[in-house]
């Protein structure tokens, strides 16, 4: 049973690893610092929660829920 559990850890922890990888970055680096960073109102700023940026991010938290519990179940596993 230990060793199940160790091996779907490995693979979401890669599963996990490749997802937050994918992700876009949050920041504009020097550019926003040079065009003043504006954060005008557009189409993408909208239905920012229908985007493939949004569902990376439900993807994240839930791979993050499923590897935090199976660190507990391998830890309740003797």
């Amino acid at each position: 049973m230990r060793n199940v559990i160790m091996v779907l850890q490995i693979i979401i922890a890669i599963a996990l690893i490749a997802v937050v990888m994918v992700q876009p970055s949050k920041t504009n680096g020097l550019s926003g610092l040079v065009a003043g960073g504006s954060s005008a109102e557009s189409f993408y700023s909208k239905n920012k929660g229908r985007t493939s940026e949004a569902m990376l991010i439900k993807v994240t938290s839930v791979l993050a829920a499923i590897f935090a519990g199976l660190c507990i179940a391998q830890n309740l596993v003797k």
